[in-house]
């Protein structure tokens, strides 16, 4: 396994030349009618533009090309609801590693489907992340497999921590990013970044109330496992994961918790302003934006677009809650 020390602003910097040839900067757009709806000017960076719908890949090629030989002999092993699965078998692809996933019985449908048409193999195990997630430790452990926690990874946060470079580079007046967070790994490495070229610029998580985890343990400055009831799998996670919090605890500036109900009309909303599918946790950030209004009035904020893998069952409850 990998160190566990938090990467840095050269990490990241790294990871960027690592990730250039397989992957283009992903587009930041502003939108008049989200500047209606949230009060304020709002960007969207859309990592939903990314290959594999989520910004996930950027991590994923960040660590299989620093794989040792005998990592790359083995094949590797994690744990996915969907978006970090498919980043990993895609990269493993481009590397020409073995990789397997393991979901959740009734994982969503269209990410199962992806990531086995990267060429992974599928172990479904368990009612929710944490218990595929278990199940896989074990099995790296028994086989050898190398295992890549989808949170405690420093390779993963570097990678994605790309996504903030790429929006100062365009917009350096930025003055809040609004990041959703599941382990963690987006919202922590947007803080080394942010931080590091200017550290007035705030960065504000947003969570699910049905799955609270990482904000309870970012809030209490103690582990916390809690409930996981969200239809948000990309926030659907009952543990948290140490790393990006001892990063959050360090530089994120607030937390907050979003309704299911607030995320399903997020996915409305994005689709009626920017035209883009957004996933549950992908609107969690739009949710949260909207919840801050007041907080946010006068500043250029940016939210990210996580993903848009959203499945045709949650598209249709948004659909049918907007009516």
């Amino acid at each position: 396994m990998p160190s566990l020390q938090p990467p840095t602003f050269q990490d990241v910097l790294a990871a960027r030349k690592r990730i250039a040839p397989y992957l283009r900067p992903t587009p930041l757009y502003h939108y008049s009618l989200l500047d209606e709806l949230v009060g304020t000017e709002v960007w969207v960076k859309h990592e939903n533009h990314q290959p594999v719908g989520a910004f996930k890949p950027r991590g994923g090629i960040n660590l299989v090309a620093q794989l040792s030989p005998d990592e790359r002999e083995k094949g590797i092993i994690t744990a996915s609801t969907g978006n970090h699965g498919q980043s990993i078998a895609y990269a493993a692809r481009l590397f020409g590693v073995r990789a397997i996933v393991g979901m959740p019985e009734g994982a969503n449908p269209g990410k199962v489907a992806a990531i086995r048409g990267r060429g992974a193999e599928i172990l479904f195990h368990g009612k929710d992340f944490d218990a595929a997630r278990q199940h896989v430790e074990e099995l790296a452990s028994q086989e050898g497999y190398r295992y890549v926690s989808s949170g405690d990874e420093p390779h993963l946060i570097a990678g994605v921590g790309t996504y903030t470079l790429e929006i100062l580079e365009e917009l350096p007046d930025a003055e809040v990013i609004i990041v959703p967070v599941g382990g963690g790994s987006g919202a922590s490495g947007t803080c080394i970044v942010a931080k590091a070229v200017n550290p007035a610029i705030q960065v504000f998580g947003c969570q699910a109330e049905k799955a609270p985890a990482a904000y309870l343990t970012w809030k209490d400055r103690e582990r916390v496992e809690s409930k996981m009831e969200t239809f948000a799998e990309g926030l659907a996670t009952r543990a948290p994961f140490m790393l990006p919090q001892s990063i959050l605890w360090k530089h994120l500036d607030d937390f907050v918790l979003v309704s299911d109900e607030d995320m399903l009309r997020g996915i409305v909303q994005y689709l009626e302003t920017t035209h883009n599918l957004a996933e549950g946790a992908a609107a969690a950030a739009l949710a949260g934006a909207i919840k801050m209004r007041d907080r946010l009035k006068g500043k250029k904020v940016v939210l990210i677009m996580s993903g848009g893998n959203v499945s045709l069952a949650n598209l249709r409850r948004a659909l049918e809650l907007a009516r």
